[in-house]
């Protein structure tokens, strides 16, 4: 049965599909609104701007219940005796009408034993008393009659009167009711805050009644705390009318922010998934760079990543492709050799077949094991930790060891520059000693007898320069980068063939790039210009 290939979107893919707003979204807006709430919060508070205007408002009854104690006492009292004075009734009822009226205030007075003898909210009238009230002010619209209401409901909960003792009223009034009045016939001045359920807060304040340093009774004003509660309800409105806008602009530019954030990642994220799911190179990274910012350079190295991952998969399938060439072309000469082998009846020839497969296998074995070493590189370079590594001193002991061992039999290993230079790099000894080993193994193979090797270190400019010649017969001019590549091979003339894989320079100038330096190969001409040898450069970034 055909296996097919499943199309549907990853569950990533689909949650965020579903998003309305992001959750990258909600957290700038929440995390932008938050101080703004706080604060709105806290001023709509204004526990303390309420103090201020109660205080201000009974000293301002203070104020008027002095000068209407003042003015009863000089106009609303009679002496009794010698020495003796009272409050006279209907004068008083008189004054206290008319003082309170244009005050705007209720005035009440006691006499000295606690009687109520006026109130300028009760008229007396045939065989009755009239009760006043001020009438409400005529309905407002409904818009700003559903906007108080709201205000007064979410005003009930800032509000603290609860706590204030209720506002109760008998029909039958005496000092005794009120605490602030008997200060007051006490000698003292006394205010009171009280809690109406209709009305809200009511402010009182007594001040005593006196002729001539004689208390005669006591005056006490009150009024409801509506100018209060209406400069608070303004405050207030004006403070959320101004949050309203802060908000507005909030929210705008949060949204703003969150779209310059959230969209090109989500486009990335999109262009990421295509990239994974898709087929061929048609789908690419959106080019983000032009923002100058994290999500730009963000965007620079996805689109790099896929790039090097592209040119990676490239060269698995390149290098897959010459593996199996350079295998096929060795098995194919097997298999020719083996065939032939069984019919052939001359000894020699049999040998000559026996000595034709056993290089055969040896060259086989030869590019398994330089194949397999070129396949662990990668992941060797990417997992190992530089360290500080002295390029002069390996140079010598390479020099010493060739010199040595005879492996050059023939030749000269000069070691050539300045010992007080340092040639510290920061890289994998052992793969560099490889590097150099391949280099010099390359010039002992291309130089005659009598020839000379030179090596030679210096440090230029933060780069450790490394340089291996040779007295050969050099390189072909345009072969000079082609002699890099996989399983390339431009052999002496005279060595047998087959004994070399080709990787040996293509493993170097990898290693040499994952140090983050550079390889490059040049011929030495001789001052007619005709070539001398060949000359290898290796440039690594100077500890």
């Amino acid at each position: 049965m055909r296996a097919e290939r499943d199309i549907r979107p990853s569950p990533a893919r689909r949650r965020s599909k579903a998003r309305v707003i992001s959750p990258l979204s909600r957290r700038i807006l929440a995390v932008n609104l938050l101080a703004p709430v706080i604060l709105v919060g806290g001023l709509l508070y204004l526990d303390r701007y309420k103090q201020g205007l109660i205080a201000a408002e009974l000293e301002a009854l203070r104020t008027q219940a002095e000068m209407f104690a003042a003015a009863i006492g000089e106009g609303a009292v009679v002496e009794g005796g010698v020495g003796d004075f009272q409050l006279a009734k209907e004068p008083s009822l008189q004054m206290v009408r008319r003082l309170a009226e244009p005050a705007g205030v209720r005035a009440r007075l006691f006499d000295v034993n606690g009687a109520l003898l006026a109130d300028s909210r009760r008229l007396l009238g045939v065989g009755s008393v009239v009760q006043v009230e001020d009438l409400p002010p005529p309905d407002e619209d409904a818009a700003t009659g559903l906007i108080r209401n709201v205000y007064d409901l979410a005003a009930s909960w800032l509000a603290s009167d609860d706590v204030l003792p209720e506002y109760v009223e008998r029909p039958a009034q005496s000092a005794g009711d009120y605490p602030e009045v008997m200060r007051a016939l006490g000698g003292e001045a006394d205010s009171a805050l009280r809690h109406d359920k209709r009305r809200g807060t009511i402010l009182g304040i007594a001040v005593p009644v006196q002729r001539y340093k004689q208390i005669v009774g006591a005056v006490m004003l009150s009024r409801t705390g509506k100018d209060i509660a209406d400069n608070l309800y303004q405050v207030r409105l004006n403070i959320i009318r101004v949050f309203g806008v802060a908000l507005g602009v909030t929210v705008l530019l949060s949204l703003y922010m969150a779209g310059t954030i959230v969209r090109p990642i989500r486009r990335l994220a999109a262009a990421a998934d295509l990239v994974r799911r898709g087929h061929g190179r048609r789908h690419a990274i959106p080019d983000l760079t032009a923002r100058g910012d994290e999500i730009g350079d963000l965007s620079g190295a996805l689109r790099d990543m896929t790039e090097a991952l592209w040119r990676r998969m490239d060269a698995i399938e390149a290098f897959a492709a010459d593996v199996a060439h350079e295998i096929k072309n060795p098995l194919t000469s097997l298999r020719s050799a083996v065939e032939t082998v069984t019919r052939v009846r001359d000894p020699d020839q049999q040998k000559r077949l026996v000595a034709i497969i056993q290089d055969d296998v040896e060259r086989l074995n030869r590019l398994i094991s330089d194949i397999s070493d070129a396949s662990r590189l990668d992941a060797e370079l990417s997992r190992t930790d530089m360290e500080p590594v002295d390029v002069r001193a390996m140079l010598e002991t390479l020099v010493e060891v060739y010199r040595s061992t005879g492996a050059g039999e023939g030749l000269v290993f000069a070691l050539e520059g300045n010992p007080a230079d340092s040639l510290k790099v920061a890289g994998m000894e052992d793969r560099l000693v490889q590097v150099f080993r391949n280099l010099i193994a390359n010039a002992i193979s291309f130089s005659p007898q009598g020839g000379t090797i030179r090596l030679r270190g210096a440090r230029e400019a933060g780069v450790v320069r490394v340089e291996v010649e040779d007295d050969g017969p050099g390189i072909p001019p345009n072969k000079l980068e082609d002699i890099f590549q996989r399983f390339y091979s431009e052999r002496p003339k005279a060595e047998k063939f087959g004994i070399h894989s080709g990787l040996g320079l293509s493993i170097s100038k990898q290693i040499v790039e994952a140090h983050g330096g550079t390889i490059r190969a040049e011929n030495r001409l001789h001052p007619d210009g005709s070539v001398a040898g060949a000359r290898f450069v290796v440039r690594l970034p100077a500890q």
